[in-house]
């Protein structure tokens, strides 16, 4: 099957490169030139994003937080915007990469398709792990619930968000502006003192119930990270 990949920009003649060299690589191609042009494609499902700044109406980084409402998929921006802040905006408010004009083809194809890949490892990895499994604690990602010697430990859904970012990726260290930002993301009001306190109730509830084993570890100036255990 191919992979669909929207391409959403106001300068027709970039958006014509573009497309040709996508289509070069074998995948399928939408275009749009805004922002309702690009919410309309959506119903399409596409695999993948690449996405202009600077456009008229409705800009890039606004649309892309409408996007992330509706799908999921990798978002690759493409703006002559070059700033440190511009990027660090784009990356924040759910792009996946950002690359500024004027760009290589051969490097935005390589792009392109490293995040395809990605994207499906992600899909099956997510299939083959809707239950983790790590002692006497079982996480069930779809039906979002934490257990411990089959019961039910309760959790807030940050704390839960908390318990699966950490323990999708263990042995990863995570630091709290991470985390905050994963999981509170750009609009938040508050800052990333309060992931100190969200860790706290949750190794609270889970020694509660499993006092032999500390699952989330902190490594003093750097962040926290998720212990295996298999006791």
């Amino acid at each position: 099957m191919q992979d669909k990949i929207l391409i959403v920009d106001d300068e027709a003649q970039i958006v014509s490169l573009m497309e040709q060299a996508m289509t070069a690589e074998g995948y399928r191609v939408l275009t749009a030139s805004n922002g309702i042009e690009a919410m309309n494609q959506l119903g399409q499902a596409p695999d993948l994003i690449i996405l202009d700044v600077m456009m008229p109406g409705m800009n890039g980084f606004e649309l892309c937080q409408m996007i992330r409402d509706e799908v999921d998929c990798p978002i690759l921006f493409v703006s002559a915007k070059q700033t440190e802040a511009d990027r660090i905006q784009g990356l924040s408010i759910g792009g996946d990469d950002y690359i500024t004009k004027p760009f290589s083809l051969r490097e935005l194809k390589a792009r392109v398709a490293a995040h395809l890949r990605g994207s499906r490892r992600m899909r099956e990895s997510s299939a083959e792990r809707s239950l983790l499994r790590y002692g006497r604690l079982r996480i069930n990602l779809k039906g979002r619930e934490v257990h411990v010697n089959d019961a039910v430990v309760p959790m807030t859904a940050k704390e839960f968000d908390i318990v699966e970012l950490l323990a999708l990726h263990p042995g990863q260290v995570f630091s709290k502006e991470q985390i905050y930002d994963r999981i509170w993301g750009l609009e938040a009001s508050g800052d990333a003192s309060t992931v100190t306190e969200h860790i706290k109730k949750i190794r609270a509830k889970l020694g509660s119930r499993d006092p032999l084993n500390s699952y989330i570890s902190t490594l003093w100036g750097v962040g926290y990270k998720w212990e295996r255990s298999d006791s």
